[in-house]
């Protein structure tokens, strides 16, 4: 059993079945604040790099993963996930910033990472219509993926390939003893496996071992027209993107611990508006077209839990990914089907996704 069928639920099912797996997924549909539902679906890692980031070469093997991936969907499904690796520029608004990412260039480059240094001058000859910058880091093989046919696709793969799905909201974990044996929820399911992957719900399901850690962080993202005089394109920014897809500049976005509340709010929209039209002044006569939100599933040191639930056979979490649920979707799928096979995995050291980091003592 999968519980949730967004873009890390969805994703699971698809491999795991490839694994030749009896699957089932439950999920209770449309979801009011759903993360993939609200996601830019940027594949950039190499944006927020560190050294000591333990989520770097996992991201790299995410975003590198759909390579394959968004091929073989289309093929299967006829649906094309809109992706895009055409690069993403990371600007630079002060020196501080400039010299900050000169450093992340120099170490991504000695690290075998495709990855430049674009001074001022090159970024007004490469974006003329930008404002004014310090330099960018520049990553030409970063993108991003249509989060919603992403979704569909995984989920019509999945289904075509003997998954089941079925519309209902999972409350508890049912276990006896150390082994978990399947989940309530209007009716009940049994299962030799668990995948817990319901996003900022997961820490709400009863009958966990332990407490999950998993809190939802309303993000809120705009849309506008896309500027007709301008290419495609994405520019990064710590607290704001801009993000061209289907004719729209899609903007966004924040991190606010409100609870479950999906509100969208004038003080939210003002931040990212400051940011976004200082990256492309050329927005600010734009009207807006929509706005809209959605709660990403946060934990406290902000990595994935990923892995079997301590203690408790059968039990997998598969959570917790906070702003990188698009991109490690896929490579979690991956993950799981081999984690719960007990197969060696494509990203051999995941100690520092370990579901037992939490309650160790």
């Amino acid at each position: 059993i999968v519980i949730g069928g967004g873009a890390v639920g969805s994703a699971c099912a698809r491999e795991l079945v490839r694994a030749d797996r009896k699957v089932l997924v439950l999920d209770p549909g449309e979801e009011d604040g759903a993360a993939w539902r609200a996601a830019a679906g940027m594949l950039a890692p190499q944006m927020e790099a560190r050294p000591e980031d333990p989520l770097f070469e996992l991201g790299v093997a995410g975003r590198d993963r759909y390579r394959a991936v968004a091929p073989e969907l289309e093929e299967a499904t006829g649906i094309s996930v809109g992706l895009w690796l055409e690069g993403i520029a990371r600007v630079a608004l002060t020196e501080d910033e400039e010299s900050d990412l000169k450093a992340m260039v120099a170490w991504q480059r000695q690290q075998g990472h495709l990855c430049d240094w674009l001074d001022a001058d090159e970024v007004r000859t490469q974006w003329p219509w930008m404002g004014e910058t310090h330099g960018a880091l520049w990553a030409p093989g970063e993108g991003a993926i249509d989060p919603q046919r992403l979704v569909a696709a995984y989920l019509a793969e999945a289904e075509r390939s003997g998954v089941t799905m079925v519309r209902d909201r999972v409350t508890a974990i049912e276990r006896r003893g150390a082994r978990v044996v399947g989940v309530i929820g209007a009716e009940r399911y049994a299962a030799e496996h668990v995948v817990v992957a319901a996003g900022a719900w997961s820490g709400r399901l009863g009958g966990l071992p332990r407490p999950l850690t998993v809190e939802p962080v309303r993000g809120q993202m705009a849309a506008l027209p896309w500027p007709e005089d301008i290419d495609p394109t994405i520019i990064y920014r710590p607290n704001g993107y801009l993000l061209s897809r289907d004719g729209e500049a899609i903007v966004g976005s924040t991190m606010e611990y409100v609870g479950f509340a999906t509100e969208v709010s004038s003080a939210g929209l003002a931040q990212i508006f400051s940011t976004v039209t200082s990256l492309c002044p050329a927005l600010a006569r734009l009207d807006v077209n929509r706005t809209w939100s959605g709660l990403r599933p946060v934990t406290p040191d902000g990595l994935p839990i990923l892995g079997r639930a301590p203690e408790t056979e059968g039990l997998w979490y598969a959570t917790g990914h906070g702003r990188n649920g698009i991109l490690l979707a896929g490579i979690t799928g991956l993950l799981m089907a081999q984690l719960i096979a007990g197969e060696p995995t494509l990203v051999e050291d995941l100690s520092a996704l370990d579901p037992a980091r939490f309650w160790r003592w």
